[in-house]
């Protein structure tokens, strides 16, 4: 009698054990929270509505904010045939793309580069980056979109890592969008095992915040000067989420966008070009119009590939491809 009680024992712990495990991992490796996010599509209606609403952006902190990192619109003072918007990543601001959209607005198009929520600020050890929500960054998107509807009359959204991740969702949910360049977004890092990033955001999301600075050696010297030197886990979090929400919705319905071009760096050192493949096959699901464009491996190429002030920068190389990914003229 006692063996059998003891067999009995043992077979309800390995049922238990067997429904715990896999219970248990299901509810680490989901993405939990993830808010609803619906796009509030509120075109600007002809170019001076546009201006108007590029101005009133621009105004919010102001005074706070690096003068080379304000909201910068490259304006023919009139519609064109095209706008340009272009999105900066996390801890950078318009400042990085200023070059780049030199080179659009030279090519006749109307240019917009907005400074990112709590992005920008003077104080470059602010701790106001932490705020970052993946509700502002899809807010963001629709605005800068609604301007450009009345800055041109097609419309290219350009945008890199957390700016990637930002164009990647104006891409799913806004039809005006004619064309998105996603340069190497941040849909999840490359330290995370990409099997993991899930639960890595979702422990992070519990976890009081946490800061490391982007090198450890030059800390608060790290270049460039109006670059936040360090950054928040908290923040990085929320970008992960965002890329949750674009894949969640990938699963039900095709992106918008009329065209997305993904552009893939090999060394890219920082995000997980594996896990940015798994919203691509999501997309082509869809029979989305989803093209690739990866740079040789050669070239050595750092993750910010934009900013001419980066060190490990080719915009030689770099800048004359992206443009032609647009369409050249």
């Amino acid at each position: 009698m006692h063996k059998l009680l003891n067999a009995i024992r043992r077979r309800w712990l390995l049922l238990l054990i067997s429904g715990i495990v896999p219970a248990t991992l299901f509810f680490i490796l989901k993405p939990r929270n993830l808010p609803k996010l619906v796009s509030y599509p509120h075109p600007a209606e002809g170019y001076a509505s546009a201006a108007r609403r590029a101005e009133n952006f621009g105004v919010q902190g102001k005074k706070l904010m690096n003068p080379l990192c304000r909201l910068e619109m490259m304006s023919h003072k009139r519609k064109t045939s095209r706008a340009v918007i272009l999105v900066h990543g996390y801890t950078s601001c318009p400042q990085q793309f200023h070059e780049l959209g030199k080179r659009f607005f030279e090519l006749g198009d109307n240019v917009l580069i907005a400074p990112l929520p709590h992005h920008g600020l003077a104080y470059r050890l602010t701790e106001d980056q932490a705020r970052l929500g993946a509700e502002e960054l899809a807010a963001y998107a629709d605005e800068v979109v609604d301007i450009a509807r009345g800055l041109g009359d097609r419309v290219v959204m350009i945008g890199i890592s957390a700016g990637g991740v930002t164009t990647a969702w104006a891409a799913q949910y806004r039809s005006d969008i004619d064309l998105a360049v996603i340069i190497s977004p941040a849909f999840g890092f490359k330290e995370i095992p990409v099997p993991l990033t899930a639960a890595v955001m979702n422990m992070y999301s519990l976890l009081p915040d946490s800061w490391s600075w982007w090198d450890e050696n030059l800390k608060e010297n790290v270049p460039p000067a109006y670059a936040y030197p360090r950054y928040s886990r908290r923040a990085l979090t929320e970008i992960l989420r965002l890329g949750f929400v674009i894949e969640r919705a990938a699963v039900k319905h095709p992106p918008a966008a009329k065209k997305i071009v993904m552009v893939f760096n090999p060394n890219d050192g920082s995000i997980s070009n594996e896990r940015t493949l798994q919203i691509v096959e999501r997309w082509k699901a869809q029979q989305a119009t989803v093209d690739s464009f990866t740079f040789d491996a050669s070239l050595n190429l750092g993750h910010d590939i934009i900013d001419p002030n980066q060190p490990d920068q080719k915009v030689d190389i770099v800048y004359p491809k992206l443009i032609e990914l647009c369409g050249g003229e």
